[in-house]
């Protein structure tokens, strides 16, 4: 379901990279490594250690072995991500990144800019988990590489990629659970001489639960049905790489289905399309300059029903974003690098005869804006265990005007496995379709006179990455405090600039390898203030506290998730009290190709919600059987 008016504040919390992962096809293996590169932090690939920004790296090992089906609940308990969902699988799913607003998270799939041009934000509930190899998290400001939208950070989603043998590899997988949800997924990848390939395809579905409660007054309402989602998805990714070292490659992803949902206006449902096209092309033009042109589509389409109306779309939400980026990599020394790049996109909104769909309004004011950006980015080590990260970007949005951000960033890494970190940076968001654009119903329409939203961060903190003397076992924390002001901020309607937010927050993990065992404790501490009214922030859960362990033993591997977060309030649907969930995961290797596992999500049967009078999903469970050769 899409949301058509603007959400009020929405800000949340803080970092956690993941220490180590089970490989849940290999028993013998009883954890890796994280990846050494991020890309998403500086638009290239760079070691992890050398990088200011709070990160998390989730990777196709991770995403099997925590026996996700969504990708909201990989990323849930996240450090530094809050989240709600109006309902069960495949409901709306709001993602909030260190206090910030839904629609301040920018979200890529392989570098592709994704989502709603109408709302702001990114259908977190569509994306096809069975389709991605690898999620990239970059908390704090990051507008000064990547433009609007990237207050409280970025989320870039990697699509499955092939390569890895001259053997065409497969995977299958099959599974069923409570309230009548299925999976299935295949894929196939492999590697040619230079050229690799990955195709798969999935499908995803349920009956659901009562996505809302009963609602008395005006417009209150009473739906005690199950509202179903399903959800078929493919994607497709080849590339060939010659022999002077230039590489293109073509990707592509789409899912499709619906989802229904309660509202006052009947038993409605909603058809969804999101898609991303993307092509991209690198070679080296001298021996210290590589140059990359990507180009791109991302599709977010929404056709909303009414139960009552034989079938007749009641709206149309169809946004078009067209994406084209020039990268050009200079290796100054060894030590330093610099990036100079620039990004434009087109966003384009189709609504159809709105009056033919009974909705009582014209089109939006306006159909379509550009942005255009350019942006300079610097990479500096020093005395071998010093490291700068600094970038500045300037933009030209076709309503929104110019406009300016900055970054810098300082880590350093001592004796003993210490490290210590600070970064400062500003952002800005431009208002979205609807806050522009929206047309007047007589209760007054979009304005086009809307500014930016503009932020500005700073942190420090304090990392240690330790191996205890004697033995393989191993110890990593971390520590961030941050301070964020947002001014600008857009609120009411008709919408006005006229809110100011500030939050204070303080991360803090911990990770260990110790006897076989791995764990993971993250905290989040977020102090999310109206600076007019001084009141704490609507939808914002104050504490959260998540812990997993898990081991493998032999052919089992064993794991628990432990998440607590506090309450929530809203102006709108009132306060969601905290809680605490419970989930267990089990899974038995028969050989080197099969693997059966089993989860038990929300064990002590929790009577819980995230958004007030939205049901949640009580103690379920989840089998399948899993195949790779």
């Amino acid at each position: 379901m899409k949301k058509i008016l603007y959400s009020s504040i929405l800000l949340a919390s803080v970092h956690t990279p993941l220490l180590h992962a089970q490989t849940p096809n290999d028993p013998t293996q009883a954890a890796v490594d994280l990846p050494e590169m991020v890309v998403s932090a500086m638009r290239s690939d760079t070691p992890k250690k050398q990088l200011s920004a709070a990160s998390t790296v989730y990777t196709r090992n991770d995403i099997e072995r925590l026996q996700v089906n969504t990708l909201p609940e990989l990323l849930r308990g996240t450090t530094g991500l809050d989240m709600t969902q109006n309902g069960g699988l495949g409901k709306n799913t709001s993602v909030f990144m260190r206090g910030t607003n839904s629609d301040h998270v920018l979200v890529l799939i392989d570098g592709i800019k994704m989502g709603s041009a109408t709302t702001g934000t990114s259908p977190f509930e569509f994306v096809p988990i069975d389709q991605v190899e690898r999620v990239e998290i970059i908390r704090g400001p990051q507008s000064s590489l990547y433009g609007s939208e990237a207050i409280g950070g970025v989320i870039q989603i990697f699509t499955r990629k092939g390569g890895n043998s001259d053997k065409p590899q497969f995977s299958l997988n099959a599974g069923g659970g409570s309230y009548d949800t299925y999976r299935t997924a295949g894929n196939v990848s492999g590697k040619w001489k230079n050229s690799w390939y990955n195709l798969g395809a999935s499908s995803l579905g349920t009956e659901g639960i009562n996505a809302r409660q009963p609602i008395l007054g005006q417009f209150g309402f009473s739906q005690p049905d199950r509202d179903g989602y399903q959800n078929t998805a493919m994607n497709a990714r080849a590339g060939h790489r010659f022999d002077n070292n230039a590489e293109v490659e073509a990707s592509f992803i789409r899912a499709e289905g619906s989802t229904e949902y309660d509202s006052a206006f009947g038993g409605d449902h909603a058809e969804f399309i999101t898609q991303t096209i993307g092509l991209s092309g690198s070679m080296d033009i001298a021996d210290n300059w590589r140059s990359t042109l990507r180009l791109g589509q991302s599709r977010d389409e929404s056709d909303t029903f009414l139960s009552d109306k034989n079938n007749t779309p009641d709206g149309r939400f169809n946004t078009t974003r067209w994406n084209a980026s020039w990268l050009n990599q200079f290796d100054i020394t060894d030590n330093h690098q610099l990036i100079l790049g620039s990004d434009y996109r087109l966003d384009e909104v189709e609504t159809g005869d709105l009056d033919k769909f009974n909705t009582g309004f014209d089109t939006y004011n306006e159909l379509s804006r550009y942005d255009v950006g350019v942006f300079g980015e610097y990479q500096g080590q020093f005395f071998d265990k010093h490291f700068v990260n600094a970038s500045v970007r300037w933009d030209k949005n076709e309503k929104s005007g110019n406009y300016v951000t900055g970054n810098v960033g300082i880590r350093s890494n001592w004796a003993y496995g210490l490290s210590t970190f600070a970064n400062f940076g500003n952002a800005f968001k431009t208002p979205t379709f609807n806050q522009l654009f929206w047309p007047d119903t007589g209760f007054g329409g979009g304005n086009p006179n809307l500014q930016p939203e503009e932020s500005t961060s700073v942190e420090v903190g304090l990392a240690g990455d330790h191996n205890l003397p004697g033995s393989n076992n191993t110890v990593e924390w971390e520590l961030r405090a941050y301070h964020t002001d947002v001014d600008n901020l857009i609120s009411g309607w008709p919408p006005k600039n006229v809110n100011k937010a500030q939050i204070d927050g303080i991360e803090a993990e911990i990770g260990t390898h110790i006897l076989g065992w791995n764990t993971k404790l993250n905290m989040n501490l977020l102090s999310p203030r109206n600076r007019i009214t001084d009141k704490r922030l609507d939808s914002r859960s104050e504490k959260s506290l998540s812990f997993d362990v898990s081991r493998s033993f032999q052919q089992v591997d064993i794991g628990v998730n432990v998440l607590a977060q506090g309450d929530r309030s809203a102006t709108f649907t009132g306060r969601a009290a905290g809680y605490v969930t419970v989930d267990l995961r089990a899974a038995y290797h028969i050989n080197k190709n099969w693997m059966l596992s089993a989860k038990l999500n929300n064990l002590l049967d929790k009577d819980y919600q995230t958004v007030n009078t939205y049901n949640t999903q009580g103690m379920n469970y989840f089998l399948s059987i899993h195949y790779n050769n």
